[in-house]
């Protein structure tokens, strides 16, 4: 199989997925070959359309430029901000704060999926999201995203939803029915095992392509069971089954997964690795760690960035958008 990975620049022929990214070259990668870098306008047409198409919007929310998802995790035991969210007083305060602060999606978490983590039984997860996922979905311009492995939990939920499933509807074998019974869009995230073992597990052939090769798989299975590829976002699942260098080799190669014709999410938000390569060992000291892997994916031209941090991460999107214009990115 072959594999192209469109090289962003300034100011480049083609636009990358109808956004603000542009390209002429692209590095085609093959396992066991050397990379080798061809012009845009000789890779066959149909890449070249799936690499330029504009993505759709999802649930209103158009993709022509980057956009935030602010993370509201409603649990106990989260990674960086388990606690600090547990009524449904204070989830709902910090939804309208993140909404103030020009999120345009919220995730909503009720089971934790730092690695250890152990599964959450279904109906306390759904006691928890589910009065929350109600009050923020009647905010005005709220678009509520649902962070969750089990179809009961969807099912659960009267709002109109994104459903962001970190197992990419492995967990759970009815969820892909569930999903395309509500006509929800879905973000199918890579990742191996369970949050329980995953890290035990991080052991890849090529990191970049077999990611690539799982989320295909993922989305041809979801448009087999009936969902759109139109209402489909990705996610490379950074920090889920990954050792450090890992991460680094996912976060270099982001523009790769603009070939599978999805948008992409990136959620590395305060992520362990930041704070070992950052010098942080507490989660919420990972702020500047976190803005410089966001804005590297917003110059791969990135969609959607999941993070904890919306005021300081809309700030650097407005100032970074500022400063490239429509023009596109430097290399």
């Amino acid at each position: 199989m072959t594999y192209f990975r469109p090289l962003v620049q300034t100011d480049g022929a083609f636009v990358l997925a109808g956004g603000w990214a542009r390209f002429d070259r692209v590095e085609v990668l093959t396992r066991g070959a050397a990379p080798r870098i061809v012009a845009a306008a000789d890779i066959p047409d149909e890449i070249r359309t799936r690499l330029t198409a504009p993505r759709p919007a999802i649930m209103s929310v158009s993709l022509d430029q980057p956009r935030v998802m602010g993370i509201l995790n409603v649990t106990p035991d989260s990674f960086s901000d388990g606690g600090d969210f547990v009524t449904t007083a204070d989830a709902v305060c910090r939804a309208k704060e993140m909404l103030t602060d020009g999120a345009q999606f919220i995730d909503i978490g009720g089971e934790s999926t730092r690695p250890g983590a152990r599964e959450v039984p279904v109906a306390e997860e759904l006691q928890r999201v589910a009065p929350v996922v109600e009050r923020v979905a009647a905010l005005e311009h709220a678009v509520v995203s649902v962070d969750t492995r089990k179809a009961a939990v969807v099912a659960g939920i009267t709002a109109d939803v994104l459903v962001n499933d970190v197992s990419a509807m492995r967990f759970d074998s009815d969820m892909a029915r569930t999903v395309a019974g509500k006509g929800a869009p879905v973000c199918l995230m890579h990742s191996i095992a369970t949050p329980e073992t995953m890290q035990a597990n991080a052991a890849y052939d090529d990191v970049l392509l077999d990611v690539y090769d799982h989320l295909e798989e993922r989305i041809a299975f979801a448009e087999k069971n009936g969902i759109a590829r139109a209402k489909i976002i990705v996610d490379p699942g950074i920090g889920f089954g990954k050792t450090l260098e890992h991460n680094l080799i996912l976060i270099r190669g982001l523009s790769l997964f603009h070939g599978l014709g999805c948008p992409i999410l990136l959620g590395a938000s305060r992520k362990r690795f930041i704070g070992t390569i950052g010098n942080a060992p507490e989660a919420k000291d990972r702020l500047g760690g976190s803005l410089s892997v966001a804005l590297e994916g917003v110059r791969q031209g990135v969609q959607i960035l999941r993070v904890h941090d919306t005021f300081a991460t809309k700030q650097a999107l407005d100032l970074q958008m500022a400063m490239i214009g429509t023009a596109g990115n430097d290399t």
